[in-house]
This record gives C-alpha cells, structure tokens and sequence, in this order.
C-alpha cells in the first residue's frame, strides 16, 4: 500500500513537472517544435505557429518534414534519423544554410537547436527554431555596402595612381628640355619623389587593401623602381635589400611619408655615398617588436660632408627626412659608420590585433 502510494506521488510529480515543461516551451520567445522519434510532431507552441503560420491542431501527429523544403526533405529525414540514433544538444546543419517552409509556401532562413529530451512517452526532440530573415538582410546590405566601398576605393587609388604617372611624365618631359644641370637634378628628384607616392597607390590597387601598406614589399619594388633610374649612378656600387620575412604593415595615413622618407634616405645614399667606386648600400627592415619595426639605410661610403643632424644638412632630401619621420610617429638617428653613415628609423606599428 505504501509502495503504491509513493509510486502514485512520484507519478503525479513527474506528471506536474512535464506540465510545467510544456508551458514553459509554450510561453517560449522563439519557436519550439518537440517531436517523437518518428519524426512526428508532438508539440508545437505559439510562436512556432506565428513563425511557420499553422496552428498547432494543423501539424500536431504530422512528419516534421511538413515544415522544410520539398527539395531538402530526403537528407533532412536521414539526418533526422542520424541525430534520433545519437543524440546531443547542439546547433543544426553546421555549415550549412537551413531553410522552414510556411503554410503559405514561402522559404525562409532559420537557425535551429536540437535538444534531446526524455519523456514518458519516450525519447523526444525539442527543435529551437529562429527566422533569421531580417538578420540576413541586414548581412546582405552590409556585404552589399562593403563591396560598393571596395569598388569606390580601387577606382579613387587607380585614379591618383594614373594622375601621378601623368606628373611624372610631365616633369620627364620638362627635365628634357632643361639645360641647366642644377635644375635637372632638381626636376629629377620631385620625379623620384612622385613615384614612391604612386607606388603606394599601386600596392593598394594591386592588393585591394585600402587600410595598410606592407613596407617589406613597398621596399623591395621600390628599390627595382630606384635601379632603374639611377642605373648609371650606382656603376659597380650595389644596393643590398633586406626585409623582415614576417610582414610589416604601416596604415594608409602613413604610408606616403614614410614612402617618401624611404626615399630621401636611399637615393642620398645612391647618389653621394661611392662618387668613385665600388661599394654596397644596404636597406634593412627588421621588426622590433609588436609595437615598433627599424629601418636601417647605411653605406661605407663617404659619409655626410657635415657632421650634422639631417635637419641642419643644406640637401633639401636630408632636410625632409626629419620632418617626415616626425609625421609618421617615428624618430630618426644619424651614426658614424667610420667610414660612411647609417641612418636608423624608428616606426609604430599597426596594432594588428585591434585592427582585427
């Protein structure tokens, strides 16, 4: 008698908890679908019915399959079987879009939690089941959005670049008709200048990244750039460069200083540090840290002719130097290389991290 009893109260407990549970998944803010392991629809709340417009009474002892694409119903009714055979609680379809179907026949995008639960009836399935139509309409205008910057931004850096070319060719065409020497050269460094500002629009054409330069790059096709045009100066001197093989990005703000920095330093160096013979000029990028990476320009050649910081030097390129240093953030020092001179440049770096 007393065993009967608490059999009954353990009965009538289980009974009131699975009644909660319901009202529960009923009162739920997204659709919840409990089926069998049929596939057969055993509970179906309020907002499943405002999400797949049936009423309850409609799909109630109906396949699960009622509520997805026809198209998508063979490997849905297999992968149905697969989850009864081992259950867990996790998402569906991972990596995968999911698609419900409304009484009315239109497709929507869903994403579903499978939760596997033990009744008296026996093992049952809850599906959780979200609309995230609005969701990717919202995705959609921001890729949309997104690709429409990219475009506008390729077309904006292909335009400076091929306005710059137009500069460069203009000066080139001035330096031909020029005679005085002095002017020439002068012509012919602003030329120099322009290009390692239109290198830098290239690289951002080329790459289709508008945020950030990769200097080890920048470097290595400009010092191309440089032999090309002052092949003849070099004679047998060489111009070594050595970059970081990990990557060393500098932000679209900075890029055309420290290009041009790079610049001043390097052709100085061609043209001054071997006036009368062999030698090598060396271009070195190394990263410091996270924080900070070191340009290195030196030779053994010459050496300044004044024992100066650049600023005070009576070249307009040394005199740059230090102005453009200040403008990306970095500083700049001036050594002895007994013989020749070593100039080293301090540059921050991109936080790559919260850039990602």
């Amino acid at each position: 008698m007393a065993t009967g009893y608490r059999m009954h109260c353990v009965t009538s407990e289980r009974k009131q908890l699975e009644d909660h549970f319901r009202q529960a998944i009923q009162e739920a803010p997204n659709a919840m679908i409990l089926i069998n392991t049929n596939g057969e629809i055993v509970l179906f709340n309020r907002q499943a019915e405002n999400t797949f417009l049936y009423r309850a009474h409609e799909v109630l002892g109906k396949s699960m399959e009622t509520l997805v694409p026809e198209r998508y119903r063979p490997a849905h009714q297999a992968l149905r079987s697969g989850y009864i055979a081992h259950p867990e609680a996790r998402p569906m379809g991972l990596g995968r879009e999911l698609y419900g179907l409304r009484q009315d026949g239109t497709e929507f995008p869903v994403e579903i939690g499978l939760t596997p639960i033990d009744a008296n009836e026996g093992r049952m399935v809850l599906a959780a089941i979200v609309d995230i139509t609005a969701r990717k309409a919202v995705l959609l205008q921001i890729e949309n959005a997104l690709q429409e910057k990219t475009v506008l931004l390729n077309e904006i850096h292909h335009r400076v670049k091929n306005n710059l070319q137009i500069i460069i060719s203009l000066l080139n065409m001035q330096v031909n008709t020029m005679e005085d020497g002095g002017a020439r050269n002068a012509l012919m460094d602003s030329q120099i200048r322009v290009r390692s500002m239109a290198l830098i629009h290239q690289l951002l054409y080329e790459r289709r990244d508008f945020s950030r330069v990769e200097l080890g790059e920048y470097i290595q096709k400009f010092g191309q750039l440089l032999l090309s045009t002052f092949g003849s100066t070099l004679k047998n001197s060489q111009l070594k460069i050595i970059t970081s093989p990990e990557p060393i990005h500098i932000e679209l703000q900075r890029a055309t200083p420290c290009g041009l920095l790079i610049n001043e330093l390097v052709t100085n160096a061609i043209k001054h540090a071997y006036p009368h013979g062999e030698g090598t000029i060396w271009v070195k990028l190394n990263k410091i840290d996270e924080k900070l990476a070191l340009l290195v320009v030196e030779d053994h050649g010459v050496g300044l002719k004044e024992k100066t910081a650049p600023v005070t030097n009576k070249s307009l390129g040394l005199q740059l130097v230090p102005i453009l240093a200040e403008q990306i953030g970095g500083s700049i020092n001036c050594h002895d290389n007994q013989p020749g001179v070593r100039f080293e440049v301090c540059i921050p770096l991109i936080d790559e991290k919260n850039e990602l």
